[in-house]
């Protein structure tokens, strides 16, 4: 029961720590980078990504700073596809449970130039930008907190429904090594008796030849 109790107080401190991938790196062009990432079927998913200005903001992208962004499902299936772009953003449905994998190229230019990339991807509950929904006034404040936590607990009943079936895959997976794991323990005796019998068949054969019994 306390291993249970464990397990249910760490699924909600995952669910509500925050699940934003938000990064900025580096990308040389002619390379590509690619960030996976564990989205659940049914699961709501948005990204958005962008070339940092080297230049004043005011002035616009060298032609060198562009890139090229594939989103796909875990089967191979494009999401979201975008050639010779500087920012854009994408969402997607997940239709199953797996990694999801964004892919940014760069470019290829010479001579090389290394860009900087702004890339921020939200995943479940966390899609909903929470800051646009929020009001001014105490009963509507009350309205959005009660709205937030429900989206999280519907977020952790989905999770543990999902542990659960995975649970169960595992148990059946074990029920079905162990009925291999005892046929096969089977097979093995009978294999060491028959060679046993071989041997003592093979010796009583061989005494009696030399007259020994």
């Amino acid at each position: 029961m306390d291993l249970r109790r464990s397990s249910i107080v760490l699924l909600i401190l995952s669910v509500l720590s925050p699940a934003t991938l938000s990064m900025r790196y580096e990308l040389l062009s002619g390379h590509t980078k690619c960030i996976s990432e564990e989205i659940h079927a049914n699961a709501m998913s948005v990204g958005k990504y962008s070339i940092v200005n080297p230049n004043d903001e005011d002035h616009p992208l060298p032609d060198s700073h562009k890139i090229t962004v594939r989103v796909t499902s875990p089967q191979g299936t494009a999401y979201h596809e975008a050639d010779g772009v500087s920012t854009g953003q994408f969402s997607l449905t997940a239709v199953e449970t797996g990694d999801y994998i964004t892919c940014i190229s760069a470019v290829d230019h010479k001579p090389e130039t290394m860009l900087i990339i702004d890339f921020d991807w939200r995943s479940g509950v966390h899609t909903k930008d929470w800051s646009n929904v929020a009001k001014k006034s105490q009963v509507e404040m009350m309205e959005f907190e009660v709205k937030k936590l429900f989206d999280t607990v519907t977020s952790i009943h989905d999770e543990m429904f999902y542990l659960r079936d995975r649970e169960e895959e595992m148990q059946e997976l074990n029920r079905s090594t162990n009925s291999k794991m005892a046929w096969f323990s089977f097979l093995s005796l009978g294999v060491c008796l028959s060679v046993a019998g071989l041997q003592f068949w093979h010796l009583k054969t061989f005494f009696q030849k030399k007259k020994l019994i």
